[in-house]
């Protein structure tokens, strides 16, 4: 078991409390685009699922790793929007809140030389930016439809 500051733990548990939100948030999403009738993005949703809950998974094992019990502190509430762009609009805003998380807690790393856990975040890091470059890029080729014919009820 590693010494850890406790400033990474904290880290850790904020990162995995945000990881939780969005695995929540998009499967909320995918079912409310399914009713909708848009099975394409909804299955798109579903994948960013998958994806969002495998990095709380590789955050748990972290956490274990280092001698400490995984805890979520607080889940963000869903959010919901009218239309496909409008919610492409909030998962931007909390994928943003990720890809800063990620970055801020691999400088801590670094600055208090942990090497290890700044790799582990800087890692973290590049695939919520990555996501974050393909959902601006998705909102971007809607753009170019009519906003009309992607708007729906909310629940």
């Amino acid at each position: 078991m590693e010494t850890v500051h406790p400033r990474v733990l904290g880290y850790l548990g904020r990162a995995l409390s945000l990881e939780l939100s969005a695995v929540q948030q998009y499967m909320t999403q995918a079912s409310l685009l399914a009713l909708w009738g848009d099975g394409g993005s909804a299955e798109r949703f579903r994948q960013e699922t998958v994806e969002e809950m495998q990095h709380a998974e590789r955050l748990v094992q972290q956490m274990l790793h280092l001698g400490v019990a995984p805890a979520a502190s607080q889940l963000k509430p869903v959010s919901a929007a009218r239309d496909l762009i409008g919610l492409l609009r909030l998962n931007i805003v909390q994928e943003d809140e990720l890809i800063q998380h990620y970055a801020e807690a691999n400088r801590f790393c670094l600055l208090v030389s942990d090497p290890g856990n700044a790799q582990f975040f800087h890692d973290l890091w590049q695939e919520e930016a990555q996501h974050g470059e393909e959902l601006h890029q998705w909102l971007a080729d809607l753009g170019a439809g009519s906003r009309r014919d992607l708007e729906r009820a909310t629940f």
